[in-house]
């Protein structure tokens, strides 16, 4: 990928290399944080090397009278103002300058304009999010949603204590997963999946690992249910456990507009979980849920960079198969150290989701020793 801003923006910190030898060197990366655990290939699924990006935030600079994208400067003094972004989603691509035009012809709609967020997909849709340092009146509503027509996009407004949703605050995504298509509603707000290209291998890798399997699956961290969607066709049962509210209310959607019923959606973190699972406590938000029904011979983590607590560990080493998605290396390679106690590292990959930065998302698959 060529931008004119490699070297001055700091949304990409890993660009001297060729994309091909940067990956390279992440491999070796996770190859040297394993080798005490694993010493077979690492899968690596490389990402599209522009058109890659699904989510981004821009600053807007006013010089005058006129708005800018702007980035914060490489070395963190300073900012650059942005005149492309080439790792964007064509859906955020064909409408992110024309927006920033009709704003800059609306003094409604730039004066005080503290940010632009984007939120897009492989399906074409596209969800802005306007923020502002002033209350939002009707004449903003007015402008704004003749904005959103003309554009064929959904647009918020944010200000302080205010959110303004003028059509609707998600986008639906289409991935395609071993020849099915699965839809996702993805909320404004919410974590997705920055990367729909290389989202997909993951969910295939993590697929490939249970194919044929017998028992029921147990997921922490499900997040909207992006990996549980497709793993749930493996299983009998799905008990999918998050800790965010609106995490928990977009995964029953997904499920519902998928067909998929042999899921549940709990919001639970990982010790109540396991503390649910063992009998110590009874919690309200299982009520018409018989743990005692599941029979789970698999678990499916995908915790944030500071991986798992000691909790969490001793539960997953419960399991007979275990499939751990890690977006920090380092503490994968920490919470291993328990893990291979009773486990064995089988297979292991990582998923580019962020290129040009130094950013790694890595997967192992472990069963029982």
């Amino acid at each position: 990928m060529k931008c004119s801003h490699f070297g001055e923006c700091g949304s990409c910190n890993y660009y001297l290399l060729p994309y091909l030898d940067a990956l390279r060197e992440k491999r070796e990366t996770v190859l040297k944080l394993l080798e005490p655990f694993y010493r077979g290939v690492i899968e690596v699924f490389d990402s599209p090397q522009s058109g890659h990006r699904a989510r981004a935030e821009f600053k807007v600079w006013h010089t005058g009278n006129v708005c800018h994208y702007a980035m914060t400067h490489l070395t963190k003094n300073g900012i650059v103002f942005i005149q492309e972004c080439p790792k964007l989603i064509d859906s955020i691509l064909n409408v992110q300058y024309k927006l920033l035009e009709l704003i800059n012809q609306d003094e409604i709609l730039k004066s005080k304009l503290f940010s632009i967020e984007f939120l897009g997909g492989k399906s074409g849709e596209l969800l802005v999010t306007l923020i502002y340092h002033k209350q939002l009146n009707d004449e903003w509503k007015e402008r704004a949603k003749e904005l959103e027509e003309l554009l064929q996009i959904h647009i918020i407004g944010r200000a302080r204590k205010q959110k303004i949703v003028l059509s609707q605050e998600y986008i639906t995504e289409i991935l395609e997963i071993e020849g099915r298509k699965f839809l996702y509603r993805y909320y404004e707000g919410g974590f997705t999946q920055p990367n729909p290209y290389v989202n997909e291998k993951m969910i295939a890798w993590a697929l490939s690992k249970v194919k044929k399997s017998s028992g029921d699956l147990l997921e922490l961290y499900c997040g909207l249910g992006n990996f549980t969607l497709p793993l749930s066709q493996e299983f009998q049962k799905v008990l999918a456990t998050e800790i965010s509210k609106n995490s928990i209310k977009a995964a029953q959607e997904n499920c519902k507009i998928n067909g998929i019923e042999n899921i549940e959606f709990i919001r639970l973190n990982a010790t109540e979980t396991a503390q649910a699972l063992r009998g110590e406590r009874e919690f309200r938000r299982l009520e018409g849920i018989d743990l005692k029904q599941y029979n789970f011979t698999t678990v499916l983590v995908d915790p944030p960079r500071a991986g798992l607590d000691s909790e969490s560990r001793m539960l997953v080493q419960e399991f007979e198969k275990i499939i751990y998605i890690s977006c920090n290396p380092k503490t994968l390679a920490r919470d291993l150290e328990t893990l291979c106690k009773t486990h064995k590292v089988v297979d292991a990959a990582i998923f580019d989701q962020f290129p040009y930065t130094t950013h790694i998302e890595s997967g192992v698959y472990l069963e029982r020793i």
